[in-house]
């Protein structure tokens, strides 16, 4: 089986609110270990993450030692990564296994064509703002520079500030209009590439959509809705709600 999960910006809230979203994130790990070929996690997994060379976030080591088990019994692990965590390094690799993209990936799964992405800076012409931020955001001089210059200790304290920030400015929601804009994105792709399947994270608001070309799987948030997409050995995909 094939697993899609994103959006569980682990770390977010209050201590209680972080570890109870933890702890339902490494049950849902440990419930589709079982069957799971591969888990595909698009983005978002961390409410913040900013890695040194030398020094990696707080925290999440239920998640980590987790994700390290899988991958040591085989099972593929694929981290996209959104707009709260793209600043990784090595680490995920190197200390748990784990694939790690930076764009979005097309790959062959049960005979189908999927495309895979977290979907934040997609579909963003007529906004200039937003194209600014995502540029300076994903720049490498202003990534040295932020590293060179900010104590981690500061720089983390930042990033969980600018995290909640985002998240008060739409009330941990964003706009309905969000989830059409990437599926006329999918259906311009789907029509050029052949592709069967979208499936996004970004959007909190999780639905299987039928269009023209493809069909369209969004991934909803974790705190308050968590479900999860799943495709069988025969290419079905289905969209699931977490039941614990």
């Amino acid at each position: 089986m094939y697993y899609f999960a994103s959006d569980i910006h682990l770390g977010a809230g209050d201590k209680e609110c972080a570890r109870r979203v933890e702890s339902r994130f490494v049950e849902w790990l440990d419930s589709v270990a079982g069957d799971a070929e591969t888990i595909y996690l698009l983005g978002d997994i961390f409410d913040f993450w900013y890695e040194y060379r030398r020094v990696v976030p707080k925290g999440f080591v239920r998640t980590l030692a987790k994700l390290a088990e899988l991958t040591s019994r085989g099972i593929r692990v694929v981290f996209l990564i959104g707009n709260h965590d793209m600043w990784v390094r090595d680490y995920l690799t190197e200390e748990c296994g784990i694939e790690v993209y930076t764009k979005p990936i097309i790959e062959q799964v049960a005979g189908q064509r999927l495309f895979l992405a977290h979907g934040d800076n997609m579909m963003i012409e007529g906004m200039p703002m937003l194209k600014l931020m995502n540029g300076l955001f994903r720049s490498r001089v202003a990534r040295v520079l932020f590293s060179w210059l900010i104590h981690p200790d500061l720089a983390l304290k930042f990033g969980h500030w600018w995290s909640g920030k985002s998240r008060k400015a739409h009330g941990g929601e964003i706009p309905e209009t969000v989830n059409d804009a990437l599926g006329r994105y999918a259906e311009e792709l789907s029509a050029r590439e052949g592709i069967d399947i979208c499936v996004f994270g970004h959007t909190h608001k999780s639905e299987l959509r039928q269009c023209d070309h493809t069909s369209v799987l969004f991934l909803s948030e974790w705190e308050h809705r968590p479900a999860y997409g799943v495709m069988s050995p025969d290419g079905e995909i289905k969209l699931c709600d977490l039941k614990f």
